[in-house]
């Protein structure tokens, strides 16, 4: 029964206004904490939500309170029919953004600027080009940083998502910061976080407190200045006085966030995740392609979400794969 006065209210009283729709699970990079190293098996393009599909479900969830929606992939450039389904979400009066890699960005200016898509989150998880390659098996370190001041050119805001591990980019985390000296950019450092076939443990994560005190080796306490957090933040925001951008840290794993959250996820084969931890799934499309109202199963779908992580509530339960090995790969979620 849909409920008469709330809008996507969970059992615990959070709203969910805000919806990532995955275009695709393919993507141009091979990025090791993203992408198993055997790869993953593709779903059917058949299965795979069209651009009109996309736009249907999408209405579905404005009709209910969404008012916006984030598109990530795989890497969502890919799709041929990225324009055409930018357009269509245009039409429905909400906020619209994407996360990419940044490859193919000098493509699409015109198209993301035409459709008012003006926030990027750009991957970027190193600043040296032989680990770029090292991490992601391709060398396209200087196109991603071209594009990078490619869109500061045309003044799209731009956060820079960075993901730690130790033993791969931990000692990079001043470079990253120094970053936001000369540049408006927003550097996001995202824990180490567990998915089908990346092999976490929680020894390669970097946690908030590592990285606060990292950068209290370089920056007295009086220059590193926290900032008031969005509402239903993801990242603790800082910001070092006197730069222009600023930093944030996305601590799933030893901080969470999860009283404030009010993001839904929709994979690219058209089915509810309520959370990113959880590997239960509500599939939507099969219903849309049968004529079904998807209403009812987006209602039970918020209702049924956990309080913490899909029900891991503390970072000895993260330890455990049993508890998180069968969700799906990050690539097959969407950023």
């Amino acid at each position: 029964m849909i409920p008469s006065k709330t809008i996507l209210t969970d059992d615990f009283g959070r709203k969910h206004n805000y919806l990532r729709i995955s275009l695709l699970e393919k993507c141009n990079l091979r990025c090791t904490y993203c992408m198993p190293a055997d790869g993953i098996v593709l779903s059917p393009k058949a299965s795979l939500m069209t651009a009109e599909e996309i736009f249907s479900i999408a209405q579905t969830f404005v009709e209910n309170g969404v008012d916006k929606i984030r598109l990530t992939g795989g890497e969502p450039l890919l799709r041929k029919d990225f324009p055409e389904i930018v357009s269509k979400l245009g039409t429905l009066g909400i906020s619209l953004s994407i996360t990419t890699n940044g490859i193919l960005i000098d493509r699409h200016i015109d198209v993301l600027q035409q459709n008012k898509i003006n926030k990027i989150n750009l991957s970027l998880d190193t600043l040296i080009a032989s680990k770029f390659h090292s991490i992601t098996l391709r060398d396209q370190f200087e196109k991603v940083i071209n594009n990078l001041h490619l869109l500061l050119k045309h003044d799209f805001k731009v956060k820079i998502n960075v993901v730690l591990m130790k033993g791969f980019n931990e000692n990079e985390i001043i470079d990253f910061v120094k970053l936001t000296q000369f540049l408006p950019v927003s550097v996001r450092f995202i824990e180490f976080m567990p998915f089908a076939g990346n092999e976490w443990d929680r020894s390669k994560m970097v946690s908030q407190n590592e990285i606060l005190s990292e950068l209290e080796k370089t920056f007295s306490s009086e220059e590193i200045q926290k900032l008031e957090d969005e509402k239903n933040f993801t990242a603790r925001t800082y910001k070092i006085k006197g730069f222009q951008g600023d930093f944030g840290i996305i601590s799933s794993i030893t901080n969470p966030f999860c009283d404030g959250c009010n993001r839904i996820r929709l994979t690219a084969n058209g089915k509810i995740k309520n959370c990113l931890f959880s590997n239960s799934e509500t599939d939507l499309l099969t219903a849309l392609r049968n004529g079904e109202s998807i209403t009812n199963l987006i209602y039970e779908s918020i209702k049924n979400k956990k309080k913490v992580r899909a029900g891991m509530v503390t970072i000895e339960e993260m330890d455990d794969p049993l508890l998180h090995f069968d969700n799906r790969s990050m690539i097959a979620i969407g950023g």
